[in-house]
Order: C-alpha cells, then sequence, then structure tokens
C-alpha cells in the first residue's frame, strides 16, 4: 500500500445458483487480493464481517469502495464504512446507462426483420452474375444479413453500436 490508503473494490463470484459465491476484496489501485472468502450467503451482516476483516487487516484508511450496486453489499458498505464514498464500478454504469440503446437496437432488428425476410430469394438470383451491380447487391444483402445476426454484448459492443464495417 505504497499510496498511503486503499480504494476497495468488492465483488462476488458464484459459478451458479445454489452454490457458495467466492468474495473478492481488492486494492483497486495495486490490484492486490486483500481478502477472497466463500460465503453460502450474500447477506449485509456476512459482508459486513468481510469489510470489517480487511479494514482491521490494513495498515491505511479505505478511501473509496467500488462495487457493482447490489443492495446488501451497499448496506453492509453503508454500515462498515459510513463516512467511504462508494460508487458503482464503471462496468456495471456504462452497461445501465447503454441498456436504452441495446434495447432500442434490439427492437429496430427485430422490425428489420420482419421486412427483409425476402433477402435469400435476391441472393439466389445473382448466384450467376459477376457483373458490379450483382457485386454491390451482395454487398448490400451481406451488410443487412451482418446487422441482422451481429449480437454485441453492452455496453461496450452494443451492435447497433458496431461500425467495424463501415
Amino acid at each position: 500500500m505504497t499510496q498511503g490508503f486503499v480504494i476497495l473494490a468488492l465483488d462476488g463470484l458464484q459459478p451458479d445458483v445454489g452454490h457458495e459465491v467466492l468474495w473478492v476484496l481488492r486494492d483497486c489501485s495495486s490490484g492486490e487480493v486483500l481478502l477472497a472468502r466463500s460465503l453460502l450467503s450474500s447477506s449485509e451482516d456476512d459482508l459486513a464481517v468481510l469489510l470489517r476483516e480487511v479494514q482491521a487487516f490494513l495498515p491505511v484508511p479505505i478511501r473509496g469502495v467500488v462495487t457493482d450496486g447490489q443492495r446488501s453489499i451497499r448496506n453492509a458498505v453503508q454500515t462498515v464504512l459510513p463516512e467511504v464514498p462508494h460508487q458503482l464500478c464503471h462496468f456495471h454504469y456504462l452497461r445501465e446507462a447503454a441498456k436504452p440503446v441495446y434495447e432500442a437496437d434490439r427492437h429496430a432488428k427485430k422490425e428489420l426483420k420482419k421486412q427483409l425476410r425476402g433477402i435469400r430469394p435476391i441472393e439466389r438470383g445473382l448466384e450467376k452474375r459477376t457483373d458490379l451491380e450483382a457485386q454491390a447487391i451482395r454487398g448490400y444483402c451481406l451488410a443487412v444479413r451482418s446487422a441482422l445476426t451481429d449480437d454485441g454484448r453492452p455496453p461496450l459492443s452494443a451492435s447497433g453500436l458496431n461500425y467495424r464495417n463501415a
């Protein structure tokens, strides 16, 4: 902890529903894992125990906490570290911000699919043609097909915001 403080990241990893959750607490600045423990529960009380354990272990103060915003985590942080700023991690924040765009894109793709069901016959009609017009039409068909099948994962690669082929 050469920086003299810790920005604490807290996250739970659950392989399958009903299994134990591996809780990892790490310093955002150094990346050092401060505590990792499996728990059967993700309750506020259980998480508060982990936070207190890390706080007691650290030789420097905790200046901030970054989490996914789960209610039990927020409550545990508020209980154990009431004066410490707590923020949503950037990935989760961006994912939430991208939801309206993602949903609009998904709806637009669904509507576009309804209108463009006849693309396959157009492509079949061009199979034996090699002229420039046929090549251009094939390019348009390919663009439409890729727009309909490209499923990006928000927040950083929503399919409607993917311009790699433009």
